[in-house]
């Protein structure tokens, strides 16, 4: 039995203009981001998905309300466990704060920031479980960049995350009796005017 899961980043916010570190602050949509998100509900309008599911973070449960709409399918449940990873001492912060206020070599200070093993540790068992939940089912889960690719790294340890995932980008998995495999990531193709 083949279940498949479309993994999707949230829609853009201010502070993803900015180039600000999100973390677990609770930032709305910008208006870009909604557009993002509808472009994205139109070309998925065209391909069969039976639930959708959301970090409990504001900007992804509004990316997913809105394909929701569109696609006229439930939006299934809030799963905290695919929230963004904690930032630490650096969210809220752009690069040019960050050298300022802790000097060039920030990225080498212990900046509190979540570990990437526990964070994939909590969204590969978040990604199971909703597998688990609808097997032979379509289902999208909507969540966030850092979150998503540690996920990835868990789900496909072979995988190729150099490129870092673009608001609302879909990555297509697929889980069937040999384990998770990647047939796309990180498109975008919804976005190419």
């Amino acid at each position: 039995m083949i279940t498949r899961i479309g993994l999707i980043r949230h829609g853009s916010t201010l502070w993803n203009q900015e180039g600000r570190i999100q973390g677990h602050t609770d930032n709305p949509l910008d208006e870009e981001g909604f557009r993002q998100a509808a472009v994205l509900a139109e070309r998925l309008s065209s391909e069969s998905w039976d639930y959708i599911y959301s970090s409990d973070m504001l900007r992804a449960r509004q990316t997913a309300e809105v394909i929701a709409g569109r696609l006229g399918i439930p939006l299934a449940g809030l799963i905290p466990g695919i929230r963004e990873m904690n930032g630490g001492l650096i969210e809220g912060t752009t690069e040019k704060e960050r050298i300022e206020r802790f000097g060039s070599g920030w990225k080498t200070m212990d900046m509190k920031l979540e570990s990437r093993d526990l964070a994939q540790q909590r969204g590969v068992r978040a990604v199971e479980e909703v597998a688990a939940r609808h097997p032979g089912r379509n289902v999208l889960i909507v969540s966030h960049g850092a979150i998503l690719r540690s996920t990835l790294a868990g789900l496909v340890p072979s995988l190729d995350l150099s490129v870092v995932l673009k608001n609302t980008s879909i990555t297509r998995m697929i889980r069937d009796a040999g384990g998770w495999t990647c047939e796309l990531y990180n498109g975008v193709e919804h976005m190419i005017e």
